[in-house]
Formats: C-alpha cells, structure tokens, sequence
C-alpha cells in the first residue's frame, strides 16, 4: 500500500507544480490538461478551463505528490487547502534550512525552523499556494543514523 498526497488548486496548479518541481528537484511525471481529456467522458469543458490542469503528479524520492485544479464540472466553489498539513522528514540540518528557506519563498511561516526538543530543526509555514508544510529532521533520525 502506498499512501499519497492530492492536492486541489484554484486554477495555479500548474506553476505550484513547477515551483516544487524546483524546490524538491524531483521529477515532474505527469501533467495533463482538462482539454486533453477524451471527449467520451462526457465533461463539458468551457473553453476557459482547457487549459487547466486534470491531474499532475511530481516523484519526490520514491514518494508522489499529486494534484489537480479544481475541476471547472464541480458545482462547489473552491474554499482552499484547509485542516492539513504536508509533513516532510529530512536527513540534515542543511536541507531543512534548504527546503523551509525555498517553500517559504513568498508564504507566510507559522513557525520558524529552529531546535525543539525532537528535532534538530523543525518549522511550519503555509506556501504561496496556500499548502501549509512542516518540515522536521529528527534528533532520533540522527541517533539512528
């Protein structure tokens, strides 16, 4: 089994998937468009939504993120990414500061990465797109090491 996270946009997936394409340097495996999709589905796509994207999906190690913008057929309007956070365990101190410094690029951090009692480094923000993330490496991570 393998669990994995899918996330919704309002019409930015695409350059929130590009951005972490960058920030993960992991390996953008899929993105395809509502207007790419075959007619015999029977959505209706407006000529406005063809453009957006129906399913993305980045490799991160050997973990998948995915995501998609909200589906222009969805009768409910987008109220945005809530109640969840993504959690990210690192190796190092150096790729927390790494990772944490490049998601927070134009986010708003809810707690600065900085030593509690589990972690060496350990910090919450929400990015651009409005993902909230937490980054940690382990102080156990390192004792086991």
């Amino acid at each position: 089994m393998q669990l994995s996270t899918y996330l919704i946009f309002n019409d930015n997936c695409r350059e929130a998937f590009e951005f972490y394409q960058r920030c993960f340097d992991a390996k953008l495996e899929a993105m395809a468009t509502y207007g790419e999709m075959p007619a015999s589905e029977g959505m209706e796509i407006p000529p406005e939504a063809r453009d957006l994207v129906m399913h993305a999906r980045l490799r991160i190690g050997d973990q998948l993120l995915m995501a998609s913008d909200n589906s222009p057929c969805s009768p409910a309007s987008y109220e945005g990414i809530k109640g969840a956070s993504i959690a990210i365990g690192v190796d190092s101190v150096e790729e927390a500061e790494r990772l944490f410094n490049a998601l927070a690029e134009n986010g708003t951090v809810q707690m600065p990465l900085e030593e509690t009692f589990w972690a060496h480094r350990f910090g919450m923000l929400v990015d651009r797109f409005g993902v909230a993330w937490m980054i940690n490496y382990d102080k156990e991570q390192q004792a086991a090491a």
